[in-house]
């Protein structure tokens, strides 16, 4: 059965526009009560987070008329970090777990993503069954077996624990400026009071969400703003979240960003030498850089690539029993630590390189020279099929000819917007320019 209102993270959309409206919503919430209360007994329970924006309090009202609706018992948490809910729908044995962001979307977007009962997203099966229950319909419990709903005050508090736990219990951030980029997001408190109680000095950025900032001009889709303050206030490092926290992106004390790839490198190579990487080997998307897989060669380390979306990097770790993995625009996820890509914690792995080397960030966000990379997206409409024309599969066709031996091109839809996207690497700067523009050319003529 084919799937159209799940994306590759959940449902998303432009809030108050199909299928983010409080109608799909309360449909969706009575189709997974129905879905996770299938013994049909009373007990079963659901915790829901969100990120700041203002349609998350339309999204979590009606989730929760639709799962009372149909005899679940919901545990509001407020604004967390995605990776809380992950860990908390574990911890307090719920369910199921919900959590309403569009991650590094702008403010007008949002998304309603889901956490079975291990704090592990749902799989492509169980999404698929809660699609056809949602156009099918759903049977509504009793009126005396309606669910109930409670406010969590402490979810907050028990992530910070979790997230500090992360961090070597011999080392402190004592004698650190950090700059703490929040994104006006879901851990404008948490990432803050992490850090300041491991005994960093702070710089805070984006932590005065009103519902509309969220993303805007700061968090780890726009790292200037950050970068500027770290070169101002001479800070040591940069971290910069998005949205939801699940990613993270990390500045030098110059300025200069490392990416998702960088990160990952740093970590697979200490932990390596640590004996905790398990397996060897690495589990990243399809667009990960080829420097990153030539760095791990040459430390007899397996790079294991999957689809984007970090969902498919969990499953392939979790069916190779790796621990580490993620993708290369900050989704870090380490399985010893959490069930999702986790930001803050993937950025405490960072600090704790620093803390324990006494190596400036400028040396630790460089493992490997990139091989260039070059991304464009084309916007289309919603149900166009521009990959299937004859002239943009002829044009895919002779640009891999043209890049057989010296790069590579990889053509997707993304699995969040309505944008294909066209990303090629190569050493030759100018055919790397040429085959990317000659497949873009091609899709939008289709368009």
């Amino acid at each position: 059965m084919s799937r159209t209102l799940f994306g590759t993270d959940g449902v998303r959309g432009r809030a108050n526009t199909y299928p983010m409206t409080a109608e799909m919503a309360l449909k969706l919430g009575a189709a997974a009560g129905r879905y996770f209360r299938q013994d049909g007994k009373n007990g079963h329970r659901v915790v829901i987070g969100k990120d700041t924006r203002l349609s998350g309090y339309m999204f979590e009202t009606a989730l929760t008329a639709g799962l009372t609706s149909t005899g679940m018992n919901v545990l509001l948490l407020g604004p967390v970090p995605t990776p809380a809910v992950g860990y908390l729908t574990s911890s307090m044995r719920a369910d199921v777990g919900i959590m309403i962001s569009a991650s590094h979307n702008p403010h007008h977007d949002n998304g309603i993503k889901f956490f079975g009962p291990d704090g592990f997203k749902l799989s492509d099966e169980a999404e698929t069954e809660i699609e056809a229950m949602v156009r099918d319909g759903v049977e509504l419990t009793t009126s005396d077996n309606i669910g109930r709903a409670r406010r969590i005050d402490d979810g907050r508090f028990r992530y910070v624990e979790r997230a500090k736990a992360s961090f070597p219990d011999h080392l402190r951030l004592t004698g650190l400026k950090v700059v703490i980029d929040c994104a006006n997001g879901a851990a404008y408190r948490t990432a803050p009071e992490v850090l300041w109680e491991l005994g960093a000095e702070l710089i805070q950025i984006g932590v005065s969400p009103n519902g509309l900032n969220i993303n805007k001009e700061c968090g780890s889709t726009h790292v200037a703003t950050a970068a500027a303050a770290v070169v101002e206030h001479g800070a040591d490092v940069g971290i910069c979240l998005d949205g939801d926290a699940d990613r993270v992106m990390i500045l030098d004390e110059k300025g200069n960003v490392a990416d998702g790839d960088q990160i990952m490198a740093l970590m697979a190579a200490r932990w390596a030498e640590q004996g905790r990487l398990k397996g060897g080997a690495l589990v990243a998307t399809v667009m990960s850089n080829l420097g990153l897989e030539r760095f791990l060669e040459g430390r007899d380390l397996t790079l294991e690539r999957t689809p984007v979306g970090d969902r498919y990097v969990v499953e392939r770790m979790r069916a190779g029993g790796w621990n580490l993995g993620g993708e290369q625009s900050g989704h870090i996820v380490m399985t010893d630590y959490a069930t999702t890509g986790d930001g803050l914690v993937a950025a405490l792995q960072f600090l704790a390189a620093m803390a324990e080397t006494g190596q400036p960030a400028s040396t630790l966000c460089r493992s490997f020279e990139t091989v260039p990379q070059l991304l464009k997206n084309v916007r289309y409409q919603t149900g166009a099929t521009p990959l299937d024309t004859d002239g943009v599969k002829a044009s895919i066709s002779a640009a891999e000819a043209r890049l057989l031996g010296n790069g590579r091109l990889l053509i997707r839809k993304s699995g969040t917007e309505p944008l294909i996207r066209v990303m090629a690497e190569s050493e030759d700067a100018v055919l790397l320019e040429q085959v990317v523009d000659s497949v873009v050319e091609a899709v939008e003529a289709a368009i």
